[in-house]
């Protein structure tokens, strides 16, 4: 022992005095002198000494490094594992190859320093925590894969077929045909990368390194590539700024830091996909949320700053994850959990484009690119990726099962023609066999005259927006952020949240009752029929001068004007799937059964050829023949004339 400590003792006094190949400018942190940079250092500059003896290193016995010097962790270490991972499989690193050694100091169970050949050669101060990977390394890039490696729709072609990664440089290889940490660290140059300076085997800015063996672009039959859509995406592309404090990578913008934006090959803290957390830290946030979140939070962290989506959040918004039903990339994509609502969900990462130009429904939005739809043609079958905006919400709106309502999005109407079905599936409501529906899955086709239909959409302020009222409208043109930016607005547009029930962009009230055909609540007579009132939403697109005009509905005037009902008494809003020998379901007449009862037990019914209803409604008996009477009165003894 004594002659070891000599032994050191003389290597430090001549450190300073001997030039130590690659020292300093090219070991750098390795280099573990005071003046590397390391966190962790030990008088002098002893160069390799630390990882090599250069007469009393160990060899053999496996050892892919001869002359190795530092002690070997005997530790075993839980692998990266998903649900859309293919290398799956509980492997090692061997002891004394490639990652084995980097592991020796990175996995943070032997001392720096801790020698085989000198015992304890003398430090001062410990690794940063996320230079120590630790024993579960389900948060870090996977490595020493179970072997034959398996291909994958994002794996370059000759990844397996030839063992070989398709960096043009050559830099970034496979070891032995596997995956270890020196495919990605050379440990004798800190600065082949000037800005990360990571020990990189090459310069990585825009996700190089990632694509030496992902490919976004390779089609394999039949398989979804995930990463598809990458190279002319928002992500790849942005030259936005990115502060430090973000801590989405080493580089100065969004596209410069490309995948490590999103995920870290370290130490992330969503393990499933590397994820990185959100900064500032967010509590009681699913980890996908928070990866779009550091961007997304409308901060100083990018600049110029993204759409603050976060503060939708706050308001009444699609649900995140919470508990048992977290999102996962390899989940159905009908959405029979549905109590969940990611980033992930609606939009593709690999893919999103912003919205710098509004265009026409019913295509899918620039932000939407790549991301997964349900036909509506049957609810259940999958396209990837969706064509029209609103096969994307089927996801959740569709034949997925366990879908109910909250009373967290207010008050919801009981449709008459939805006993015996789902009244909450849209597939069926929106179909071109629905009797009417507002037009979102087709063409408007309604034979019937709409003199109330503007020529365009209104602003949030009143004045005509861009976007023409068209034969064909967007789910997200009535659910939608309430100062979306697309109707003059400053912030995100899409569902994200709003300050309205349902997420609707704009107030859309409901007349309710304390009981079915009893006395009704929150009546509005004579109210503001610009985009401001209590039916702004309808505003937005109809003039509702025309209809309290009866230019469509002979009654409209006494019960909206005069009496203050809501378009909800009466109408659905989406669109009738069924009809019956009662009610037709034409021009979207469907009523609300917690408003409106039966006649004196004579079935709510309406009849458009003579505009009149049999129904019961804040204690008013409607008759077929057009005249109303007591609740409780029966015979035409008790009927009154019909109100003009």
């Amino acid at each position: 022992m004594k002659l070891r400590l000599v032994f050191v003792l003389m290597l430090l006094g001549l450190a300073q005095t001997m030039v130590i190949a690659q020292s300093v400018d090219v070991l750098g942190q390795h280099n573990l002198s005071p003046s590397s940079g390391s966190l962790v250092t030990t008088q002098g500059a002893l160069g390799c000494t630390f990882c090599h003896a250069p007469h009393s290193g160990i060899s053999g016995a496996g050892l892919s490094t001869p002359l190795w010097n530092q002690l070997l962790s005997k530790q075993s270490y839980v692998p990266y594992t998903s649900t859309t991972y293919h290398q799956q499989g509980n492997t090692q690193p061997p002891l004394g190859q490639s990652t084995s050694l980097c592991l020796s100091c990175h996995d943070g169970t032997v001392a720096v320093g801790q020698t085989q050949a000198y015992g304890k050669i003398p430090t001062q101060g410990s690794l940063k925590s996320t230079d120590v990977l630790g024993p579960n390394m389900s948060s870090s890039h996977p490595f020493s894969l179970v072997m034959p490696m398996k291909d994958a729709p994002n794996l370059v072609a000759s990844l397996v077929a030839q063992q070989k990664t398709a960096d043009p440089t050559g830099a970034v290889t496979l070891i032995n045909g596997n995956v270890e940490c020196t495919s990605c660290h050379n440990p004798h140059v800190q600065a082949k990368d000037q800005i990360a300076q990571n020990f990189l085997v090459r310069d990585s800015s825009a996700g190089q390194m990632c694509l030496a063996c992902h490919d976004p672009n390779r089609v394999v039959q039949g398989q979804v590539n995930l990463l598809a859509g990458w190279a002319g995406s928002i992500h790849a592309t942005a030259t936005n700024q990115t502060a430090a404090q973000a801590d989405v990578g080493s580089y100065t913008t969004v596209g410069q830091n490309a995948c490590t934006s999103c995920h870290m090959p370290h130490n992330a803290s969503g393990p499933v996909r590397l994820l990185r957390p959100a900064t500032p830290s967010m509590s009681g946030v699913d980890p996908t949320t928070q990866d779009c979140i550091t961007c997304h939070n409308g901060g100083s962290n990018l600049s110029p700053a993204a759409p603050n989506v976060y503060t939708e959040f706050a308001k009444t918004a699609h649900p995140l994850p919470a508990g048992d039903n977290a999102h996962d990339a390899a989940e159905s994509a009908v959405l029979n959990n549905n109590r969940h609502s990611t980033c992930a969900d609606c939009h593709n990462a690999h893919a999103s484009n912003p919205m710098s130009t509004f265009n026409a429904p019913p295509a899918i939005r620039p932000p939407q690119t790549g991301v997964t739809g349900i036909s509506a043609i049957d609810g259940f079958t999958v396209l990837t990726p969706a064509v029209n905006q609103y096969e994307n919400c089927l996801r959740c709106h569709g034949s997925s099962i366990g879908k109910k309502t909250s009373i967290a999005f207010g008050y919801a109407p009981t449709r008459a023609l939805f006993y015996g079905g789902d009244p909450l599936n849209l597939v069926p409501q929106f179909s071109l066999s629905a009797t009417s529906s507002h037009p979102v899955f087709h063409d408007s086709s309604s034979a019937f005259p709409q003199p109330s239909l503007l020529t365009n959409m209104l602003n949030f302020n009143g004045t005509q927006s861009a976007r023409l009222v068209g034969t064909r409208i967007f789910c997200t043109d009535c659910h939608n952020s309430d100062d979306n930016r697309e109707f003059g607005g400053q912030g995100p547009v899409g569902p994200h949240g709003s300050a309205n029930t349902h997420i609707l962009e704009r107030k859309y009230v409901y007349t309710q009752a304390t009981t079915p055909g009893g006395l009704v609540t929150q009546t509005y007579p004579t109210p503001d029929l610009s985009s401001a009132g209590p039916y702004a939403l309808c505003a937005k697109c109809h003039d509702l001068s025309k209809v309290v005009a009866n230019t469509s509905f002979t009654k409209h005037n006494s019960h909206v004007w005069q009496d203050g009902f809501s378009c909800s008494v009466c109408h659905t809003a989406h669109g009738n799937g069924s009809m019956s020998s009662s009610i037709s379901g034409e021009r979207l007449v469907n009523f609300d059964v917690n408003v409106v009862a039966p006649n004196n037990g004579v079935a709510i019914s309406y009849s458009h050829g003579s505009n009149t209803c049999t129904l019961t409604c804040h204690g008013v008996a409607h008759n077929l023949d057009g005249t109303i009477s007591s609740a409780s009165a029966k015979g035409p003894s008790a009927k009154s004339p019909v109100r003009k």
